[in-house]
């Protein structure tokens, strides 16, 4: 257990006697607060704090960010209060201990909506004051430490929340060493057989490479002395979930992953980093595929290295990596490592790096993305660290994430580029703006100012900053269709009812409207758009009312698309409409994802058509294609029977007989095929594509899997 006065030892010399009394009275205060509370290792409570503050003292933060280290958990693991924080330790402490509490509380709901709403917590924290996010994960490392004290579920859960968010956030902020410990520490709970499997396989590889490891260490630092390049060099392990990710997105074997042993060289100045490169080149030879300048060409979260694999006389790899010592602080603790904290600007430092941009973007995308099951969806591609590398034609990087496109490309020049893209030319080639990029494209755009975003757009791009500005201009151009709609249907119900004078003139009739409405109506415009969006009917009895004053003694007429659900239904639905039959009512199913009955499904009202049912699978629905103000959530009736069209693509071994075996297992379970074909390839495999009848979701799921039991078959996926 670490003590308080090992801390202050670590920190003696950055602060004054006066700080660190301040340190002193912070911890006598937490040591009150949590007497008597025991941890489930059996140790006291205050041994928690302590090393929090361990972890943020060896990250050289500030002192106010040390002493919400000590107080973080007395909030809500004792009876203290925010006055009393706020009394002894003053605003900023009290605003950091606040935020890492905030983000610990979060109300029970469905898995995805607590990961949603944890996300949004932690987002507005750091929004409010970096320094937050660096207890919460300072936090997390130690709570992972003694997470074998708690039960399986939680153990689990607690790990996978972290691989999926807290490892995530540590990377794009450049914070490798957290990153690092997170993961490795959550690896071990969340896939307990693939990681027992890699230390099966590190160990004995590990054992076979040390020595030859330190007999090349000691023979660069020679070579190193001898041409005059000072330098530092540290025996480098890649980790052991670093090498299960890597072998598992490349799908490649562990004696293909080349920077499993690696040195890391320290010097004082790039071009002494540039220097031991070549020097390194010159004695040894390297593989070019695997060498990246990362400190001419810096990955997003600003780490900057330089790495190349080498070859050594008994044929063995080892990845060399060289940087500054600013460059390595960098690597370790990121954005912390240099924190300049701007007095009495608490979000200054979030508003003007340019490494938090991604959270700006995050930021903006929740605000705008109330569907947890999207926000998440979202969220995934915007905290993957962006790996490609594109130029603009003078020579400008524009990083992106993989999945971008030129479209992507454009927004992220310029907003005004972006919206009037018309086409790009890659690499001196015309091509289409949702054409996918790689790393090394040099790319284009060109603008035509008569060129504008139309919904289609949203199925282009990836990123988040993209998808708000089109949706920005889409919901802007929705509005003003709206608002001119509304002031035609508003002109036309005035002439042909020859209202008053009075309600002819604008101030007279938005008074009039706000009162009887009782809505708080900004401007005429704010009536329009109801009206032109259907949420207020003009027509001869709504004018009555409106001139009598007597609108509010009825109620509103519903909205065209209540109407029209009223008209499908029956009635006014709350929840949403229930689909019983496809005959009497207007509804169709959607052909482009041929949703089936028992899969998650959302209706999308159209006039004149009645209502479509598309699978919230389809593309329409996750790119958010559809006009959300037409969606309407629909659910399936028990007892509605009816008869549903699904694709299978099945992928099997190429063998006499496999079509009729499948054949076969589909009329066992009373299944139709009403089409089948079949392709092979020269590797002996085959291609099936069947179109079958089915009852159900929960029918075409035991069809899968009876299929899927065949010895022939590889896999059987919905088409």
């Amino acid at each position: 257990m670490i003590r308080f006065d090992d801390i202050v030892e670590k920190i003696q010399g950055q602060y004054s006697e006066k700080d660190l009394r301040v340190l002193q009275k912070a911890y006598v205060f937490a040591a009150r607060a949590h007497k008597g509370q025991i941890r489930r290792s059996g140790e006291p409570y205050l041994s928690h704090p302590l090393e929090v503050t361990n972890i943020l003292a060896e990250m050289n933060l500030d002192l106010t960010t040390l002493v919400a280290g000590l107080l973080h958990d007395v909030l809500e693991d004792t009876e203290v209060s925010l006055t009393e924080i706020r009394e002894n330790f003053g605003r900023e402490v009290t605003t950091l201990v606040e935020g890492v509490t905030k983000i610990s509380r979060v109300e029970d709901a469905s898995p995805e909506e607590t990961r949603a709403e944890t996300i949004r917590k932690i987002i507005l924290a750091m929004t409010d004051d970096l320094r937050i996010i660096f207890i919460k994960l300072a936090d997390r490392w130690h709570n992972l430490k003694t997470l074998h004290y708690l039960s399986e579920d939680k153990q689990r859960r607690i790990a996978q929340e972290t691989l999926e968010i807290y490892a995530p956030i540590a990377n794009r902020l450049g914070m490798g060493r957290i990153r690092a410990e997170l993961e490795d520490l959550s690896f071990r709970y969340v896939e307990p057989d693939e990681y027992f499997r890699m230390v099966a396989l590190v160990e004995p590889e590990l054992k076979k490479g040390e020595k030859e490891l330190k007999k090349l260490k000691k023979v660069m630092e020679q070579l190193l002395k001898d041409n005059g390049i000072p330098a530092e060099i540290q025996v480098r392990i890649k980790r052991l979930y670093s090498v299960y990710s890597k072998m598992k997105k490349k799908g490649i074997d562990f004696d293909q992953v080349y920077d499993f042993l690696a040195l890391r060289i320290i010097t004082d100045s790039v071009k002494n980093c540039y220097s031991a490169l070549g020097i390194i080149h010159q004695r040894w030879p390297h593989l070019p595929q695997r060498f990246r300048d990362f400190i001419a060409m810096p990955k997003p979260n600003l780490y900057q290295s330089l790495h190349t694999t080498i070859i050594t006389e008994n044929k063995q790899t080892f990845e060399i990596q060289i940087r500054t010592r600013e460059m390595h602080e960098l690597a370790e603790n990121g954005i912390a490592a240099h924190w300049k904290y701007k007095e009495g600007v608490p979000s200054g430092l979030v508003g003007e790096d340019q490494r938090l941009q991604w959270l700006r973007e995050i930021a903006a995308l929740f605000s705008e993305q109330k569907n947890p099951r999207e926000f998440l969806k979202n969220l995934k591609i915007n905290l993957i660290p962006e790996e490609i590398y594109t130029f603009t034609p003078k020579g400008k990087v524009i990083n992106l994430p993989p999945g971008a496109t030129a479209l992507d490309f454009a927004f992220k020049i310029h907003t005004e580029i972006g919206l009037q893209a018309r086409e790009a030319r890659i690499n001196g080639e015309t091509m289409p703006l949702r054409t996918q990029l790689k790393t090394g494209d040099i790319v284009e755009i060109i603008t035509s100012p008569d060129r504008s975003p139309h919904r289609s757009w949203l199925n282009w791009v990836t990123t988040a900053s993209a998808r708000q500005q089109i949706k920005k201009y889409l919901n802007l151009k929705t509005r003003k269709k709206a608002i001119e709609l509304g002031r035609r249907l508003w002109e036309k119900a005035a002439r042909q009812f020859q209202l008053p004078d009075e309600l002819r003139s604008e101030v007279n009739l938005q008074e009039r409207l706000g009162r009887e409405l009782k809505l708080r109506l900004n401007g005429l415009e704010d009536f329009y758009l109801l009206a032109g969006l259907g949420k207020i009917v003009i027509d001869k009895k709504f004018l009555e009312r409106l001139v009598a004053g007597r609108v509010s003694e009825e109620p509103h007429r519903p909205g065209l698309l209540k109407k029209m659900v009223a008209r499908i239904s029956g009635h006014v639905p709350s929840q949403g409409l229930v689909i019983k039959n496809l005959d009497e009512q207007m509804i169709t199913l959607a052909r482009c994802c041929a949703p089936i009955k028992g899969e998650p499904a959302v209706g999308y009202l159209t006039a004149g058509r009645g209502l479509t049912v598309h699978a919230q699978r389809c593309y329409l629905v996750q790119k958010e294609i559809l006009d959300s103000q037409r969606l309407v959530e629909v659910t399936w009736d028990p007892a509605f029977r009816s008869s549903f069209r699904a694709r299978l693509l099945i992928k099997a071994k190429d063998s006499p007989g496999v079509l009729a075996r499948v054949a076969s297992a589909v009329a066992e379970l009373k299944g139709n095929i009403s089409r089948a074909e079949v392709s092979t390839s020269g590797d002996g495999r085959a291609c099936i594509s069947l179109e079958i009848t089915i009852e159900d979701l929960g029918h075409l799921l035991k069809i899968t899997e009876k299929i899927s039991r065949l010895k022939e078959i590889d896999s059987v996926e919905r088409g």
